[in-house]
């Protein structure tokens, strides 16, 4: 049952205290009603209640009792409340003690067609209370009605008694005024405040021409016909719905209109000149839809607004018509869920994409449902395919014979997959293919040509990437601004912003398909492909230098949205064999990776690139560098240790950049410190300070400098230790390098930790964390974590701990670091055997031995130290036998399973 009060807005600006004391008997005469009769009101929204009964017989009883309540009731201060109210039987969803699906936006519009006093019953309602009915009371018969959801008629009743108001104006019904607006197949889902939008829009005086603009598929029709039966009674002759997708000639339009409004030609005048009389006097909304392929005629259009005052035209279209006065309503897919964090299934119901997925696929098999299992699937399907409404309705009919699941992978090919749609339907609606084929007819010959070229950026690009790329060679017959203007004004591209508000053009991936298939026909494909990657590479070179400066957060974020981009370049070098331009992209790439934490991903491309070209040269010695680093900060020594040697070796062979030969050395240095070979290690770093020094590479320097602090330490030469971080840190600071300084906060941290000092070595690992966190970036933020873990560990906040360590230990998973994941292991065994759990303890402590001997780090005697209380602690609560068997069961989890082990639950919690 859905009630609210009549011309309750004029009520309240009448007076507004004596409304809020109305209201209040108002709410407490409903409430009574409806729970003297087993009814649960589950939302009020204003004067409007909103309650479910157990069976239709207890809701009419609960109807009658309040409108009686209503009746009897003073009012003195305001006059009557007028109540009108609605009942409708049907299934419905419950979430979170609210109820969502078609059956109360169908019991919505059978309440927005009554009066106030009146009470309207659906048919489903009529036929379980016909027999059952309050005594005294009777069903009056109001025919079928055509709500304005535009889906099918709706068989009304009115609820009669003697006591009870009879008479009321006609119901508020499509069949009341003037329109030809045809009757849909189906309910209009998820587009409630689009729908509010544009009616909206369309009521304010200054607005007479409306234009939802959308590629193909986005809905456009539909959403107009359902803002337009939302305004039907607004308009006192009537709303016209003028189909022109069958027109293709300009000249047809007046033809076409006339037709519609049923306006016959008068001889010796011109039809134009008969629909301008025709109109000149009526207020009324004209439903112009399709309009793009006949868009000469929009100066008609302007012609009959400009001399006819109560005219006010809605119009569909993938192009603007350009008349004075037109406002633009962009017509956006429909919401998506992220397929890579999916939300908890009753708020994932919540997405407009997952809705329209899930009630279409239950109109082709009745008992499909959403699952946990299938959510996933479904998640991805609608993402997949942009989350246009056409393309999502052609995937659900396919749930007949297809679970989503054995959807999913079928969808490589959207454009092949998505055919099969109502055979009422216009062709181009038909298959996906034929609604983007009808936008791409509409363009022109250079237009055409720039949209297959545009097909090759993934993610889209800004305006300054489209000329170099698109338009090299200058043969575009459009200018390649004013062909992104046309494109975004025929809806095949949108436009937003870009990094620092740059104007960026995305092509979605279903039209991006397509468009991609007219570039191979093209035979234009490989040498757009090759300025692609040139030009992508010139980007990533020019960012490589930028991320070790001030301008550091604006690239991260720059090259974080060009990062499918440059995946695509990638993918196409090592295909195409352009093996030497993939390994300088992959090669340029490394400390973006690095900084965002893409250790595997950057790997992998590397290693291909690597292993295609194994030429000499200094872009292979390059490519090398960032493998060493990579694979050093994951823990693969061995690896780090090759790369690092053969770049030594081309560096005798072929002339590199200095800072490449100290890096290698750097590399070397790193894996001898791992091993505990300090010796060779602080050899190794002061031949990388040596060769930074004469280069004049501060940055070398500085990394030189605190990795000879961190030998030094290790060594117990602590004077000497401090100048190497003192200078090094002071040099970092200097050179406005964020990432390198948080890198040298963490190292001089953990020398005050491992010293005693929890309270200096917590505030240096927090101004590392913060410089890592405000710019996003993971690479050796699981190292300030750790030691953040370990300073709360030794003030005795053994929660916090716990928290800094788990969170150290989730990144170190995701990076693929066995290093620092064996350190957030150990930290988290303190803190269990602080809370007495020694089995788990040793387990951990098992797990984190053999990561670490997997690495081949050897542990310091001061870090040792750290742990042994805990071990002492956590022993004797054991057997031996027990202890032992333990630690050998946490030995053999291996990388995933400890850190699966380890996080499964918050002991601490």
């Amino acid at each position: 049952m859905f009630t609210d009060v009549e011309g309750s807005t004029k009520l309240w600006e009448r007076d507004p205290e004596a409304m809020s004391q109305a209201l209040s008997r108002h709410d407490e005469l409903l409430r009574d009603a409806v729970e003297a009769h087993g009814g649960f009101v589950f939302k009020t929204v204003g004067d409007a209640f909103y309650a479910t009964f157990p069976s239709a017989p207890e809701a009419v009883e609960a109807a009658f009792d309040a409108q009686r309540f209503l009746l009897s009731e003073g009012w003195e201060e305001t006059g009557p409340l007028r109540v009108r109210m609605a009942l409708h039987t049907g299934t419905a969803e419950e979430r979170d003690g609210d109820y969502f699906g078609p059956t109360l936006n169908r019991a919505a519009r059978l309440l927005s067609a009554g009066h106030g006093g009146q009470v309207l019953l659906s048919l489903p309602t009529q036929e379980l209370v016909r027999d059952q009915l309050p005594s005294g009371t009777g069903l009056r018969d109001l025919g079928l009605r055509r709500l304005k959801d535009l889906f099918r008629p709706e068989h009304v009743f009115q609820l009669t008694a003697p006591d009870l108001p009879s008479s009321f104006p006609p119901l508020k019904t499509l069949d009341v005024r003037l329109n030809n607006l045809p009757i849909q197949p189906t309910p209009l889902l998820g587009r409630e405040r689009e729908v509010a939008e544009i009616a909206n829009s369309l009521r304010r005086g200054d607005v007479r021409s409306l234009t939802l603009t959308g590629t193909g598929g986005t809905g456009k029709t539909r959403l107009a016909l359902q803002s337009a039966a939302e305004l039907v009674d607004e308009f006192e002759d009537g709303v016209f719905f003028v189909a022109l997708a069958a027109v293709s000639d300009p000249h047809l339009v007046a033809s076409t209109l006339a037709g519609a409004l049923s306006v016959s030609e008068s001889a010796g005048r011109s039809l134009e000149e008969d629909l301008r009389d025709y109109l000149s006097d009526r207020e009324l909304l004209l439903v112009l839809d399709n309009f793009e392929q006949v868009v000469d005629a929009a100066p008609l259009v302007g012609e009959l607004l400009s001399g006819c005052p109560g005219l006010k035209v809605l119009v569909t279209s993938r192009t603007l018509l350009r008349i004075y006065g037109e406002y633009e309503y962009a017509v956006r897919p429909l919401e998506l869920a992220d397929p890579d964090h999916l939300p908890p299934i009753e708020d994932l119901r919540h997405y407009e994409a997952i809705r329209l997925f899930t009630e279409r696929a239950r109109a082709a098999k009745a008992d499909f449902s959403l699952t946990n299992e299938n959510a996933p699937a479904v998640a991805e399907i609608c993402a997949r395919l942009d989350g246009l409404p056409l393309a999502i309705e052609l995937a659900a009919a396919r749930i007949k014979l297809l679970s989503p699941q054995a959807m999913r992978p079928r969808l490589g090919n959207p454009l092949k997959f998505l055919t099969g749609g109502a055979r009422d339907l216009p062709e181009r609606q038909r298959t996906l293919r034929g609604a983007i084929a009808w936008s791409h007819a509409q363009l022109s010959e250079g237009e055409q040509v720039l949209f297959a070229r545009f097909s090759i950026f993934s993610g889209g690009c800004v305006l300054d990437a489209v000329e170099p790329v698109c338009d090299a060679e200058g043969d575009l017959s459009v200018d390649v601004l004013e062909g992104l203007s046309s494109l975004v004004d025929k809806s095949v591209l949108r436009q937003g912003e870009g990094v620092e508000e740059e104007p960026r053009f995305v092509m979605l991936e279903t039209i991006r398909e397509y468009a991609r298939e007219r570039l191979e026909a093209s035979g234009q494909a490989k040498e757009i492909r090759r300025l692609h990657a040139e030009y992508f590479l010139a980007l990533a070179e020019q960012g490589a230098s930028e991320l070790q400066g001030p301008e550091e957060a604006t690239w991260l974020q720059r090259l974080d949205v060009e990062h499918d981009n440059m995946r695509a370049a990638l993918s196409w070098t090592l295909q195409a064999e352009e093996t030497e331009l993939g390994l300088r992209l992959a090669g340029t790439l490394w400390r973006f990776w690095w900084m965002r934490g893409h250790y595997s991903e950057g790997r992998r491309w590397l290693e291909e690139a690597l292993a295609k070209n194994e030429r000499a040269s200094a872009v292979r010695a390059k490519a090398l560098e960032a493998v060493g680093w990579l694979a050093d900060d994951q823990g693969d020594i061995d690896r780090a240790v090759a790369a690092a040697e053969e770049g030594l070796r081309i560096s005798a062979r072929v002339e590199i950049h200095s800072s490449v030969t100290a890096s290698f050395l750097r590399i070397l240095g790193s894996a001898a410190y791992v091993r505990g070979d300090h010796e060779r290690a602080a050899r190794l770093y002061e031949e990388s300070l040596t060769l930074s020094r004469e280069a004049g590479d501060e940055r070398s320097v500085a990394s030189s400098l605190l990795q000879l602090g961190n030998v030094s330490s290790d060594r117990g030469e602590y004077e000497k230790a401090k100048e190497f971080y003192e200078e090094g840190l002071a040099l970092s600071r200097k050179l406005d390098d964020k990432a390198l300084l948080a890198s040298a906060l963490i190292s001089v941290g953990a020398e005050y930790l491992l010293q005693g000092d929890h309270e200096r070595g917590g505030i240096l690992n927090e101004e590392a964390a913060g410089l890592f966190r405000e710019r996003g970036n993971r690479g050796h933020l699981q190292y300030a974590l750790d030691n953040l873990g370990w300073a709360a560990l030794m003030r005795g906040d053994q929660r916090q701990a716990e928290v800094l360590h788990r969170e150290s230990l989730a990144l170190s998973r995701q990076l693929g670091d066995k290093l620092v994941a064996a350190e957030a292991l150990e930290g988290l065994a303190c803190s269990a055997s602080a809370r007495g759990e020694a089995e788990r303890v040793a387990m951990l402590f098992g797990a984190a031995e053999a990561l670490r001997e997997a690495v081949g780090y050897r542990q310091e005697p001061r870090e040792h130290a750290l742990r042994e209380p805990y071990l002492a602690d956590a022993r004797p609560q054991l057997s031996e036998t027990r202890w032992d068997a333990a630690w050998a069961e946490g030995r053999r989890l291996g990388f995933e399973e400890s850190i699966a082990y380890a996080l499964q639950n918050d002991p601490g919690g």
